[in-house]
């Protein structure tokens, strides 16, 4: 396991990816705007090195693209003739990068604007909380090019937006907008252009805020409960709800809301 370093700044990044701390939040941001924030190989390395060393002290990541797209997905000019091995090899890289980000430490919030796009969908849907802006738009675009999705978008995407979406927009090249994609749940929030960071980075703040054991039963143990039959989903949500509630900082918030001193639940 890769040894966390104290500072964002020590976790050695490609220029493809810049990070910045705000508070206990880590601030990631795809850094190819003259290339629409197409992902190279060296971006995915970033991206496994990143979510395999972010400091203990973070609680949440933010991430977001730089100029007006999220990410345009492969940099196809990288692709190159590769036999079958090497491209399991390939593959398997984007696997384990984004196995990162779904399964890591801290939950993610993906902030997507523009395009959406192939590998950049694949990437925004390994993340937990997606807010979009109106000028998002998705597509995958892969079958039109004689390829096939390979970061993962064939296991998180129909989770999302179903299998028939999925076949749909590989074989006939649909394009979906950002309300569409609200709509049919490939995004939770969607807000004005410009907007997004400001949301995504409340979102974060609110999350990193939570116990962090209970983020870690939602990202590790909750997907897996709902993919799994019902017998084995209940017993291993008694389990995982003994062991939050009886972790200290669960006993310590249960009891600053019993004494009238935690939070409650309102309406925003």
């Amino acid at each position: 396991m890769t040894d966390q370093p104290n500072d964002i700044s020590a976790i050695p990044l490609p220029a493809s990816l810049t990070a910045e701390r705000q508070g206990d939040i880590a601030v990631l941001r795809l850094n190819r705007a003259h290339k629409r924030n197409a992902i190279d190989d060296d971006t995915i390395l970033g991206l496994d090195m990143f979510f395999g060393a972010i400091p203990a002290d973070i609680g949440a990541v933010l991430l977001v693209g730089e100029g007006d797209n999220f990410s345009a997905g492969l940099d196809l000019s990288e692709l190159k003739e590769r036999d079958v091995t090497q491209g399991i090899a390939h593959s398997r890289l984007w696997h384990r990068a984004f196995e990162k980000i779904q399964f890591g430490r801290v939950p993610v919030v993906a902030v997507l604007h523009g395009a959406v796009v192939g590998g950049g969908l694949e990437l925004a849907a390994a993340a937990h909380v997606r807010v979009a802006e109106r000028s998002a738009y998705y597509a995958l675009p892969e079958g039109s090019r004689g390829i096939y999705v390979g970061g993962g978008g064939s296991v998180r995407l129909p989770r999302l937006i179903g299998v028939a979406r999925m076949m749909d927009m590989m074989l006939t090249g649909r394009t979906y907008s950002a309300e569409e994609g609200q709509a049919m749940g490939l995004t939770t929030y969607l807000v004005e252009p410009g907007r997004g960071f400001a949301k995504g980075l409340e979102l974060a703040q609110r999350i990193a805020a939570n116990a962090p054991l209970t983020n870690f039963a939602v990202m590790h143990a909750l997907p897996r409960i709902a993919e799994s039959d019902p017998a084995a989903g209940y017993a291993m949500e008694a389990l995982i709800s003994s062991i939050a509630q009886a972790d200290p900082e669960a006993k310590a918030r249960l009891r600053d809301f019993l004494e009238k001193r935690g939070p409650k639940v309102t309406q925003t």
